[in-house]
């Protein structure tokens, strides 16, 4: 890894004694480039005003700059690619250096790069072994099923033709699926309202750029059989599981063979051809294909060069059915999960992106959406992961006690082995008596308390936030007293040094406190949302984010209420400052776009967890549908 610009200036301003606050100033005023367009810190001084004058009027910025520049772009570290595994038919030391990895996990790593080590270099073979944290997804919402509802699923044997499965991806229920969510390929679905696992092994194919424009003519087909039509009668063998369209490389591979009279090894040269997009090798293999297809298939050359013609576009965009037909397995199996055991397998997606906020959150909207409950840590029911529990054959969802921000695995497990142990926790005083760890310290407590993991004691979260000290000092006090029983004299103790827990009774906390620690420590609202003091105006506009989304035309305007989540600030090639924002309700979110004009007229308003009317007009952005804001309104 180089020194990037940003990297460059924070590395200078460390290493020359600057406070952080200055060069975290600094480099966050440097935009973040694009790939194959790094961000340079010349760039940055052209394209950002702020920082050239910064750079002109700061002595103290100018010669951080000026010194970064001078190591921007040398070697700062050794990263190791993610899953490249190199082969060797010999020891490795007789083609490449070795070294151990430099984070200490004992791996051993090349020391030549991913350029000079493969065909090109060293001449090794290379693997990408490619990892799907869904998979992890898919067994951990089958062990819990089994130990939460007592029943066994076995992913070989899950029926490809449940009606339950292609009913909930019909109606567009596709959040937190493998491949099939997403607002384009959702719309897709409930267009299409697949009936078979084959439909959705060509979805996945299809959902890419460039085959993408077939998808209509893929979903007409398929309602309308009497659509489908072959250029010649002998393509009906090959494409009729595909409607007669062309999805997969293999089907192309298969046309080489059967009609063009390739054999099996040049059918592997013409895949090389395709799947490299070889100009070369492509004209040589134009030629080859329609001679076969005249001598093979007893066509003449203009049909054989109509058949090229209609398929050579497919040369660029080619998807390998083997990949495909696994990816579309997997989904579908992630599907059948979601409609028989909804509320096991969202709680399993919970845990896997536990840690990644937005996806968590949009996890969380989803179980609200379709009417599961999902509520703060529980000292008394909480695991350390998202967890399910049942009462009265209803199910919820708790978040789990290492959801907290700064609690730690060691306290958690010390408090679920003490549960499991000796039953559930009665009151405040009874969990600081039983629970003996080392690491129930002040932060530990204050997080319990302002995540809502102790609310189960009946006590409001501001009353033991302002008696927190004392809570502390008898926890102290009563650690004291159990290590002197185990002294010769303890247990000739007088009684009334017994420590005793008598709160102190202050004003309870206020709806907006506990909604700011929630988002803090778990990052998103749980005991209710910043929007709920205007719930009545905005259920009389009738309008949110999903309905927008759902119901409003491309290029249309709307008017709804939301609340900023994120916001990203960028440079356009004029210099001018724009905005990319998350914004949200109760419905779900959606990202929307801020143009210089806009953004210069409300910029004060613009910020993280901002409460506004917003108008904004529909548009779509890599396929995902969103907002361009036009107005802004305070709430």
């Amino acid at each position: 890894g180089t020194m990037m610009a940003r990297g460059a200036v924070r590395d200078v301003a460390r290493a020359m004694g600057f406070p952080y606050d200055t060069a975290d100033r600094i480099s966050k005023l440097i935009p973040i480039g694009a790939q194959g367009f790094p961000m340079t810190i010349d760039r940055a001084l052209a394209e950002v005003a702020e920082l050239k004058e910064a750079y002109e009027r700061e002595p103290d910025t100018k010669r951080i700059l000026d010194m970064a520049k001078k190591i921007e772009g040398c070697a700062r570290h050794i990263g190791v690619h993610a899953a490249g595994v190199v082969v060797s038919p010999e020891p490795l030391t007789d083609y490449t250096p070795l070294q151990f990895d430099p984070k200490g996990e004992g791996k051993i790593i090349t020391q030549y790069d991913m350029y000079s080590i493969d065909e090109n270099g060293a001449g090794l073979l290379k693997f990408d072994f490619l990892g799907i944290k869904n998979l992890t997804i898919i067994a951990d919402t089958i062990t819990r099923v089994k130990k939460i509802a007592g029943i066994d699923v076995d992913y070989n044997t899950i029926p490809v033709d449940d009606k339950k499965t292609f009913e909930m991806l019909a109606r567009g229920e596709t959040a937190d699926l493998f491949q099939l969510n997403g607002d384009g390929m959702t719309r897709f679905l409930k267009e299409l309202k697949p009936s078979t696992i084959h439909d959705i092994n060509a979805m996945v194919a299809l959902y890419r750029p460039g085959p993408m424009q077939f998808i209509p003519d893929y979903i007409a087909r398929k309602l309308n059989p009497s659509l489908i039509k072959y250029l010649d009668p002998a393509l009906e063998a090959i494409l009729k599981k595909t409607y007669g369209i062309l999805v997969y490389q293999d089907d192309l591979l298969m046309m080489a063979h059967k009609l063009a009279g390739y054999s099996w090894s040049e059918v592997d040269k013409f895949r090389k051809a395709v799947g490299k997009k070889i100009p070369a090798e492509m004209a040589l293999q134009k030629e080859k294909f329609i001679q076969g297809c005249v001598k093979y298939s007893k066509w003449s050359e203009k049909k054989a060069k109509e058949i090229w013609k209609w398929i050579e576009p497919f040369a660029a965009y080619g998807f390998n059915k083997a990949h495909s037909v696994s990816y579309g397995r997997i989904a579908y199996i992630t599907a059948y999960l979601k409609a028989h055991f909804p509320e096991i397998y969202l709680s399993a997606v919970l845990s896997s992106e536990q840690g990644e906020i937005e996806k968590v959150a949009e996890t969380i909207a989803e179980c609200k959406r379709i009417g599961i409950p999902v509520l703060p840590p529980d000292v008394n029911e909480s695991f350390s992961q998202f967890t399910v529990i049942k009462d009265d054959a209803k199910y919820r969802i708790r978040f789990g006690l290492v959801t907290i921000k700064n609690f730690g695995q060691g306290i958690s497990t010390a408090i679920i082995e003490e549960r499991k142990m000796n039953g559930k926790f009665t009151s405040i005083t009874n969990f600081l008596d039983r629970v003996k760890d080392k690491n129930l310290n002040k932060k530990s407590v204050e997080s319990l308390i302002k995540a809502g993991a102790l609310d189960c004691f009946g006590e409001d979260r501001g009353v033991l936030l302002a008696n927190l000290e004392l809570m502390l000092e008898y926890n102290k006090e009563n650690n004291s007293r159990h290590a002197d029983q185990d002294s010769l004299f303890g247990a000739m103790a007088d009684s009334s040094s017994v420590p005793t827990l008598k709160l102190i009774s202050t004003p309870p906390a206020e709806l907006r406190d506990k909604l700011a620690w929630e988002k803090e420590l778990l990052g998103l609202y749980i005991s209710g949302h910043p929007l709920e003091r205007y719930r009545a105006t905005i259920d009389k506009n009738g309008m949110d984010i999903r309905k927008a989304l759902d119901t409003i035309k491309e290029g249309a305007s709307t008017v709804f209420a939301a609340i900023i989540n994120e916001v990203r600030l960028v440079q356009t090639k004029k210099n001018e400052t724009m905005a990319f924002i998350t914004l949200s309700d109760f419905s779900g979110s959606a990202e929307a776009v801020v143009f210089p004009r806009v953004y210069q007229e409300y910029r004060s308003m613009i910020a993280p967890d901002k409460c506004l009317a917003v108008k904004a007009t529909v548009n779509s952005r890599n396929n995902e549908k969103g907002f361009v804001i036009e107005r802004i309104k305070g709430l």
